[in-house]
């Protein structure tokens, strides 16, 4: 679950990290007062949850409180990359001197958290470890002792942090790790951490990304989450409690287990076919979450095949063949499907969907190529 900037920035704060004085704005007049009440030069932000913002003309800097509220008037009316801009940031404009990164991430090569830092800041990552990879200094940090102050100083003097800023940048450091760690994230960073013209370091903007496995431990965060940036078909999904992201394929998945339906993704491909969806029902779903799974499957307009792969071990097979039989009851479709299913009761799973008249495999391999020639129409 990603966190806009205000939000990701207001827990910032909570742990010491400076940031811009500002707040949100919902309409254009509500800009107008906050940008008079700074009494300065303001910037207006666009508050969606995609990169690019500023190259979309979702970022401008106002003047004036008359200028914030015809920038924000006019940028509370776009669209940047399918999402709706329903609020912006108004900040206090900053004398920008040298833009920093530095961010933590879970690193599953080390099997722990890792800060990075980047002299580069102001630029994605991604494009600064595709182009300048040896500019990103990587710190692993262990988690019986925490981020320590000897090593937030050596980031800190490897991405040319001035002597006078290694004691500020340090406490930054130590609380940008402290709020990953307490908020349950799997992604906390602020870019650009800027250095003043004045010499001090403040974030200028931040990005949160909640691990949801753990939002049962932090309700208050769920509260955060916006609807705008999951279909119609995801927020389904999750009020359901079954694991869905929606790809550009044509085959739809159901499986029961994220590391299955991973490998199940990369069979229908390694025979030629595109997945159209991620989607695992859980070791122990019933009857009526499979016919839900069903139906977000086939709202997808661009399925033309459905490919069940469940491993019976908690889930039993013939439970899940009657949430399948009982899930097409309520969806009309002409949609080929075929089911590959093993384990706990899976030969009466097998039967029960043969007499439903829907193709059946034995192996995983059989089953994707079966899916794939359906999806091209051979079957």
């Amino acid at each position: 679950m990603k966190l806009h900037e205000y939000q990701s920035k207001a827990i910032f704060a909570k742990y010491g990290i400076p940031i811009p004085k500002g707040t949100i704005a919902e309409n254009a007049e509500a800009a107008r007062q906050v940008a008079s009440q700074l009494g300065k030069k303001v910037v207006i932000k666009s508050q969606v949850l995609v990169g690019g913002r500023g190259k979309a003309g979702g970022i401008k800097v106002a003047a004036t409180p008359d200028d914030a509220e015809t920038i924000a008037d006019q940028i509370l009316g776009m669209t940047i990359k399918g999402l709706p801009v329903r609020k912006v940031l108004v900040d206090e404009a900053i004398n920008i001197a040298r833009e920093i990164y530095l961010g933590v991430v879970v690193d599953r090569a080390t099997r722990r958290a890792t800060m990075m830092g980047s002299a580069a800041g102001g630029v994605e990552i991604e494009e600064v470890a595709r182009v300048s990879p040896e500019k990103i200094i990587r710190v692993a940090i262990d988690p019986a002792f925490g981020l320590q102050d000897y090593q937030a100083r050596e980031l800190a003097f490897a991405i040319g942090i001035d002597k006078a800023n290694v004691r500020e940048f340090t406490a930054i450091a130590t609380g940008l790790y402290r709020a990953f760690v307490d908020v349950d994230a799997s992604l906390a960073e602020i870019n650009p951490l800027v250095v003043t013209g004045e010499g001090k370091l403040i974030a200028a903007d931040g990005k949160i990304v909640l691990d949801d496995n753990a939002l049962y431990r932090h309700l208050d965060l769920e509260q955060l989450r916006d609807v705008d940036e999951e279909s119609s078909e995801e927020q389904q999904a999750r009020k359901a409690g079954l694991s869905y992201v929606k790809l550009d394929g044509n085959i739809g998945c159901m499986v029961n287990g994220a590391g299955l339906a991973m490998a199940t993704m990369d069979v229908i491909k390694f025979y030629g076919g595109e997945p159209a969806n991620f989607l695992d029902i859980g070791g122990g779903a019933k009857a009526d979450k499979v016919k839900i799974a069903l139906e977000i499957i086939l709202s997808d307009p661009n399925v033309k095949a459905v490919l069940f792969n469940i491993f019976g071990g908690i889930t039993r097979g013939d439970e899940v063949a009657r949430g399948i039989v009982e899930g097409l009851k309520g969806v009309k479709t002409n949609v080929p499907m075929v089911a590959r299913i093993v384990g706990t009761n899976a030969e009466e799973g097998r039967k029960i969907l043969a007499n439903a008249n829907m193709l059946t495999a034995e192996t995983l391999e059989e089953g994707a190529q079966k899916a794939v020639a359906a999806a091209r129409g051979q079957v």
